[in-house]
């Protein structure tokens, strides 16, 4: 199957492509490159230098012999969106392409308005692109766990029976945002929903819990080996920023260069969380096994749930046993949320496909450690507090 891989220069698309790529798939990669001039913006690097998108490709067809097809251009842009799809064809889209960070989309209103256009509008133009040339392309579109919040029941994937003044229906799952990024992102739940109904489209929304990790075998200079070298023009980009660092790679590379871990609030923000390994496994098995015409399916991708408190002490464990000695700092938190809650969110259906999880472990949080370690002389310090106010 031909699958274009959109925002597949991203820390997930990038794994992503790469995998679907050795397991036989002709892949496709679509891709502003924004991200990178994001970067630029906030006077930030990823902690692992990442080579240019058209020398990480060229080292994959010279390290496997595969072609990866690259198109550079913006999915606001329909004319280009229809014409790059019109080459390549695709039997499966995978949608990374959206502005992912919460942060930056509180930063101030330009920055609010950029996530919702950039998302909203993409998605909104991939749907009336499958319509008019594509209708049997399945869509598979990267959701989140944070389209729920924190409800004080238990948290369904994707849809919920209620019943009420004596009569039942199944219904989308009631959403409670918390940022104007996980807005866009229920707005696009909406919107891939009420075109498969009316279109008959095929889409499964996979809402994905936090990532962790950067080592895949795609990666490896010798993936049969359990070592932990990496090819250099291969490496996926690795995030610690306030903006777009994620929590476990953010605790991981401050406890590396003898920062205080982090800790928003009390610690006790609960959510799910999952392994780059099985993020990219997650994208096959959605695509391997594809939604029906006028399906959309929403499958919740994470394996464990964690507090961030949790995390930090399970860094400062792992830290330990290395001869790291790791501070953890309760810092005043700068988003609006519940820092103590319920929070039991279903994930079957992936387990039902096939996946075998692989769970936070010592070794796991080793391995990050030592990824830290070789490149924390990359860090800049001035970038782990956070700078962005919810409340402005």
């Amino acid at each position: 199957m031909k699958v274009l891989v959109i925002g597949g220069d991203g820390y997930c698309g990038w794994a992503t492509a790469l995998y679907l790529s050795k397991q036989g798939y002709e892949v496709g990669i679509l891709d502003s490159l924004v991200r990178r001039h994001w970067d630029n913006e906030l006077q930030v690097e990823t902690l692992t230098p990442i080579a240019p998108i058209q020398q990480r490709i060229q080292r994959w067809r010279q390290k496997t012999g595969k072609t990866i097809e690259l198109y550079i251009g913006d999915i606001n842009n329909y004319a280009f969106l229809s014409k790059a799809l019109g080459q390549f064809k695709p039997g499966a889209i995978v949608h990374f392409g959206e502005q992912r960070s919460a942060p930056f989309s509180m930063i101030d209103r330009e920055h609010a308005v950029l996530t919702q256009v950039n998302n909203v509008v993409g998605t909104l133009n991939i749907l009336y692109a499958m319509k008019e040339d594509f209708p049997d392309c399945h869509l598979v579109k990267l959701g989140t766990m944070g389209e729920y919040g924190t409800p004080n029941i238990d948290i369904e994937e994707g849809y919920i029976t209620i019943e009420h003044n004596g009569r039942k229906d199944t219904l989308p799952y009631p959403k409670q945002p918390g940022s104007f990024y996980h807005l866009s992102k229920v707005h696009d739940s909406h919107n891939i929903h009420f075109a498969c109904k009316i279109w008959g489209l095929r889409a499964t929304d996979l809402n994905q819990g936090v990532v962790y990790g950067v080592l895949t075998d795609e990666i490896k200079k010798d993936p049969d080996s359990d070592n932990d070298e990496v090819d250099e023009l291969l490496i996926n980009r690795l995030d610690y920023d306030s903006v777009f660092g994620t929590a476990l790679n953010r605790f991981c590379i401050q406890a590396a260069i003898g920062h205080p871990l982090t800790v928003y609030g009390k610690g006790g923000q609960t959510r799910g969380f999952l392994d780059i390994r099985d993020t990219v496994r997650c994208l096959e098995l959605a695509i391997a096994n594809p939604a029906d015409a006028g399906e959309f399916r929403v499958f919740n991708q994470f394996t464990e749930m964690f507090s961030v408190g949790s995390l930090a002490e399970k860094v400062k464990e792992a830290g330990a046993a290395m001869g790291i000695k790791v501070q953890i700092d309760l810092l005043e938190n700068p988003r609006v949320e519940l820092e103590e809650h319920y929070f039991n969110a279903r994930n079957t259906k992936l387990i039902d496909l096939g996946l075998e999880p692989h769970k936070l472990s010592d070794s796991l949080l080793d391995s990050l450690l030592n990824f830290a370690t070789k490149y924390k002389d990359r860090v800049d310090k001035d970038q782990i507090l956070p700078k962005v106010l919810w409340k402005g």
